[in-house]
């Protein structure tokens, strides 16, 4: 297993390095034919204001599949030990996931019901407005899916959301986990003659 382990406002110590690998070596050792990387992001936050200021960020290649665990704490060691904790239960569920992968087809996702618009102002009397500037590009390979192997990536990746590859149409989507519960997926749609979307 190829470990690399990076720091952000920390020193990455040989007692912290030691104590990272072996942590995570114990939390992949059932899934080795599985895992090729790993890549570990340690990091404390400087505002005094945030109580969890240590995080430990994880991020397992495996066959192909990005398994992904981030956890926060007062403490970096316990950062540690929840994240890699966290890895296990991922890595459970990703190869539970290939076994019956292998032994039946998945189910086709239900067909998504279109919303409706909300009426009203959502932001207020508040100006949305981005950050000044982009902090962070992440690169990653889109190898075609469908809607219900991209759902299982998501729950794999610990975000709220997962951009993929759809299969039936050739287009990147999203799908992400709505607040009420169930999944949305985010599909382009192509502008009419006013430059407006369809409706």
């Amino acid at each position: 297993m190829k470990l690399l382990i990076q720091g952000n406002n920390i020193d990455v110590t040989e007692a912290i390095h030691d104590y990272v690998q072996q942590k995570l070596e114990k939390a992949v050792k059932h899934y080795q034919t599985l895992t090729t990387k790993v890549d570990v992001h340690l990091s404390v936050e400087r505002n005094a204001r945030i109580s969890d200021k240590h995080k430990a960020e994880v991020t397992v290649y495996a066959n192909g599949t990005v398994i992904r665990a981030q956890e926060g704490s007062e403490s970096l060691y316990a950062s540690i030990d929840l994240v890699s904790d966290k890895i296990v239960r991922q890595l459970r569920k990703y190869k539970e996931r290939i076994s019956d992968h292998k032994a039946q087809p998945l189910a086709k996702m239900a067909e998504v019901i279109p919303g409706k618009e909300i009426d009203g102002d959502l932001i207020g009397d508040r100006q949305p407005e981005l950050p000044p500037e982009v902090v962070r590009m992440k690169y990653f390979a889109m190898p075609p899916m469908s809607i219900e192997e991209a759902k299982q990536q998501l729950q794999l990746v610990d975000h709220d959301f997962y951009m993929f590859c759809n299969q039936d149409t050739n287009e990147i989507n999203v799908i992400y986990m709505r607040n009420h519960g169930g999944f949305g997926v985010i599909q382009p749609r192509e502008p009419n003659e006013n430059g407006n979307e369809h409706s």
